[in-house]
């Protein structure tokens, strides 16, 4: 009679946040049937089930419910054998005992720690915004959580003005939203221009003339100073002497990476947790990171593509794959009704290396198109207004093809007439192999294979990231009756 050896302890992975970063690498672990393999438990402070933080401006604007943002229910994790804790905020990490303890004393223990804490927004300093006992005045609002959000919704019925701080991609976001709530907005931006850390002068002030068609006020090269009580209400004081009289202040200017847990763990921290290829802290290998809060090579980001990227990369490693990280392509889209903006690479840096810029502009339409070109190869792009072509200069962003001396210029040209305005040929036109959603790295074949958005979205996840690409998701849908009577008759 043999005797039976001790069953080896299955490796304890323990996942501090439950934001979109850590969604994608669960999702990425049951892929690789992980679960089946190490214990995985997910700590997330929200008392939510994990939900689609971009798609917040789609609730504040009133198209989508919030129950609709949801990414994975708890259901989910529990059929495929992963922990999540809902309301189950870390206090600290102990890298000796391995161990992280939540608010209420409970020590969890782990083998692998994985933090995806995020980002906080950044306070502005402006005066009155907090009062003696520390809370925020009851007129300002942040906006990075869903609690947020339906706290500023709340107040929209006895609201008629308001002012968003922060001229970025979620401020306009917000400020197009309130737009179409019917509530007079304002915004404000410290900088020279609008979204001026991802889009030239020229396509800022078109932005800016496009906002105020669509009845959003912008001030630029303006920072607010001190919050008041005036008159009528509120009113929010600007260093260029003009007085913004508002019901409610938004805060969206920005955030900065949530390190504390990490600070207190004594793992090197600079602007975000200093990771390696193999997203491991440098102080210390059992302990990784991922999104928002991660330095990789001198480089934070504050968008999805690059989470997810990382995402997809640490579960292989997880899973003992021969994988690295080499840094995330930039990929950002602005989310807002009427308001089109997109942004790939990192422009200022590519004009650094030497690259050269092809430009289109047309105020009186409201578009602008930009194109850095470098050996032949588009290298960054930023299109405002008509999107018809981020279909295809996406395409060649990505294979990094070699383009003729004429090509840049015709890229940036509009969509072929005839097709409403809205680039449908173009769109029903794109190869198989060309990338439509960045968020989640989906082609327009895998989208055609789809009979349904339904289908789109549970089997590729795309039009659940940003949501930029739901137009074109939809037109090669459409098309495909079309496509496929061609087949049958050629």
């Amino acid at each position: 009679m043999t005797e039976s050896r001790p069953r080896a302890p299955r490796p304890r992975l323990v996942v501090v946040g439950s934001g979109m970063a850590a969604t994608r690498l669960v999702e990425e672990l049951v892929a690789r049937s992980a679960p089946a393999r190490m214990d995985i438990t997910v700590l997330g402070d929200e008392d939510t089930a994990p939900y689609n933080r971009i798609l917040l401006s789609a609730v504040l604007e009133g198209t989508h419910r919030p129950e609709a943002l949801t990414l994975r229910n708890p259901a989910w994790y529990a059929e495929n054998g992963v922990d999540l804790r809902l309301g189950a905020r870390v206090l600290g990490v102990d890298r000796e005992r391995k161990d992280v303890m939540l608010v209420d004393g409970t020590l969890v223990e782990y083998d692998v720690l994985v933090l995806a804490t995020g980002s906080i927004p950044s306070l502005p300093p402006i005066r009155g915004l907090v009062r003696m006992d520390g809370s925020l005045h009851e007129a300002v609002h942040a906006f990075r959580s869903l609690a947020d959000c339906r706290r500023l919704v709340s107040a929209l019925p006895s609201s008629r003005r308001a002012v968003v701080v922060g001229g970025g991609l979620l401020g306009l976001q917000v400020a197009r939203a309130l737009g179409v709530r019917g509530i007079e907005t304002e915004v404000v931006e410290g900088a020279d221009h609008l979204l001026h850390q991802q889009i030239s002068v020229p396509a800022g002030r078109i932005l800016a003339r496009d906002l105020k068609r669509l009845g959003v006020a912008v001030y630029t090269g303006a920072r607010a100073v001190r919050l008041v009580e005036g008159p009528a209400g509120p009113a929010l004081r600007l260093d260029n002497g003009f007085t913004l009289d508002t019901d409610l202040v938004v805060l969206t200017a920005g955030g900065r990476p949530s390190t504390a847990l990490a600070r207190g763990a004594g793992l090197e921290v600079r602007r975000g947790i200093v990771v390696d290829d193999r997203l491991a802290s440098v102080t210390d290998p059992t302990v990784h990171a991922l999104g928002d809060c991660v330095e990789h090579d001198g480089r934070t980001t504050g968008f999805v593509p690059p989470a997810w990227e990382q995402a997809g990369v640490l579960a292989g490693i997880l899973c003992d794959e021969a994988v690295k990280y080499d840094g995330a392509r930039i990929v950002a889209r602005l989310r807002a009704t009427d308001l089109d903006v997109a942004v790939l690479g990192d422009a200022e840096a590519e004009l650094a290396a030497g690259g050269e810029v092809v430009e289109v502009a047309n105020p009186v339409s409201g578009s602008h198109r930009r194109l850095v070109v470098r050996d032949g190869r588009i290298v960054a792009a930023t299109l405002v207004g008509d999107l018809s072509r981020v279909g295809l200069i996406t395409q060649h962003f990505d294979r990094q093809t070699v383009l003729g001396p004429h090509e840049p210029g015709d890229l940036l040209l509009p969509a072929p007439s005839g097709d409403g305005g809205n680039g449908a040929r173009v769109v029903g036109g794109l190869p198989d192999d060309a990338e439509v959603c960045a968020c989640a790295g989906v082609t327009a074949g895998r989208i055609r294979a789809c009979s349904s958005l339904e289908q789109v979205r549970d089997t590729t996840r795309a039009t659940t990231g940003c949501g930029g690409c739901a137009s074109t998701v939809r037109q090669l849908l459409s098309s495909r009756p079309a496509l496929a009577t061609a087949q049958k008759g050629s």
